[in-house]
């Protein structure tokens, strides 16, 4: 089983939610996610202990997006063709991705977009407004450029087998 299958599990993300989250809306908000987690946190300078409900929000807004929004009308666009990618990369235990997408660059990209995530981290702790700024930055430029990939790599894929062939409407 691959990590990404067992991230997708906690997620609670079985088939008809991956669906769901193919929806160009569930992409898009996800981006709100970061933002929202830093500002909460932050808020405890000004409202304390009460930052955690803001904070609990956003986490729970990251859990739930995936599987909140209705499957999409079509998902022959960008952000529907991300996450369809990410489900072939996934699933290459089963189906064999070709070899030029047998890279570290999604590692890297995905090493990036941690260091912007411990970095605003790091930058809520000690206010740091250009740190937040700057990881949330980082996070999103290492996140936006591995869902590109996964656009490349559905494309790639998208002939290879029928359920593949099904995703895309």
């Amino acid at each position: 089983m691959t990590l990404e299958r067992k991230v997708a599990s906690f997620f609670l993300l079985t088939d008809e939610n991956w669906m769901k989250h193919a929806n160009p809306w569930s992409v898009y908000t996800r981006y709100s996610v970061l933002p929202l987690i830093v500002l909460a946190f932050w808020s405890r300078i000004w409202i304390g202990w009460w930052c955690l409900i803001p904070g609990l929000l956003a986490i729970s807004w990251m859990f739930f997006n995936p599987i909140f929004f209705s499957k999409p009308k079509s998902t022959k666009n960008w952000a529907s063709k991300s996450v369809l990618g990410e489900r072939v990369y996934l699933n290459r235990d089963k189906v064999p991705i070709p070899d030029i997408h047998v890279t570290y660059l999604y590692s890297i990209l995905n090493f990036i977009s941690a260091m912007g995530m411990f970095l605003s981290i790091w930058a809520v702790v000690y206010y740091s407004v250009w740190g937040a700024v700057l990881g949330v930055a980082l996070a999103y430029l290492g996140k936006s450029w591995y869902l590109d990939r996964m656009v490349w790599l559905y494309e790639s894929m998208k002939s290879e087998t029928e359920e593949y062939r099904k995703w895309e409407y």
